[in-house]
């Protein structure tokens, strides 16, 4: 891919996981990032590719004084902004009865509102440039529901449909919207660091959620997907003239979609009669 015309990357949560490789694909491709964090100091890894043409911002996704400053910095350094990678979140697990308001809150807070405020931020960049190109890093968890994730699942969710309205809303803008559906990607993202679980207890879901948390760490950095992959994807994905709205990423995630396609086919054969009874 390289020698086609640089290109200025804007990445959130850019100091871990997929973020991280991302931001390291997009600089061995030659163009300019603008990683964003809420800890910039842990984005130093990067110091050994960066040749000028990395800046490293620290972003708090829900504050739009800090999204707008994060922004305008990184214009002002590299004198555009090409493609958003909204990439930025992390999993509340957990039974929903368990996970207090607050946590459901904070969750759709950090996975959805946030994106939404820095893509407001971006919008009218791409919209003067008449171009742009804007990545939104859902999940599987965005097409199917996973029992022990229903909050995560939301999030993921409201990313989903909100990426597909979006991509209509700016086409005739030159500005392009992918949503991906990462799978299971072998990253720290059910490192206890990371991850967050109900803050309460009910005898009830006791069995089931002790059972989903041993599978979670049992699956835990020995997922299917592999990170350096996905990257390549992306640096790919930015240079097609028409790149696509959606994307599963990922064997496990195709199986995925093709179960919900299943669901959807069978729904239908089954209840057709009964669901266009409502018409007039």
């Amino acid at each position: 891919m390289r020698g086609m015309k640089m290109k200025t990357w804007l990445i959130t949560g850019a100091s871990r996981g997929l973020g991280l490789v991302i931001a390291r694909a997009a600089l061995e491709n030659g163009d300019n990032v603008i990683a964003t964090a809420r800890r910039p100091e842990k984005l130093s890894g990067l110091n050994d590719i960066a040749n000028g043409k990395l800046l490293v911002v620290k972003l708090e996704l829900n504050d739009t004084e800090s999204v707008d400053k994060a922004v305008k910095a990184g214009i002002e350094a590299f004198g555009s902004l090409n493609i958003l990678v909204n990439n930025a979140g992390y999993g509340q697990l957990g039974f929903f009865e368990e996970i207090d308001a607050e946590a459901v809150e904070t969750q759709i807070a950090v996975n959805f509102l946030g994106t939404l405020n820095v893509t407001r931020a971006v919008l009218p960049v791409m919209r003067q440039a008449g171009k742009g190109h804007i990545i939104n890093i859902a999940s599987i968890a965005g097409v199917e529901g996973f029992g022990g994730s229903s909050v995560y699942c939301a999030s993921k969710h409201a990313m989903a449909g909100w990426s597909e309205g979006l991509a209509h809303e700016v086409a005739d803008f030159g500005i392009a919207v992918t949503c991906l559906y990462p799978g299971r990607f072998r990253t720290d993202f059910l490192d206890r660091s990371s991850v967050r679980y109900g803050s309460k207890s009910i005898d009830s879901y006791a069995t089931e959620s002790l059972k989903r948390i041993e599978e979670l760490d049992a699956g835990n950095h020995v997922q299917p997907g592999d990170p350096e992959k996905l990257a390549s994807v992306l640096v790919q994905l930015t240079n097609m003239p028409a790149p696509p709205i959606i994307l599963p990423l990922g064997s496990d995630a195709l199986k995925v979609f093709e179960k919900k396609k299943e669901q959807f086919d069978s729904v239908i054969k089954k209840y057709g009669d009964l669901v266009s009874s409502t018409d007039y």
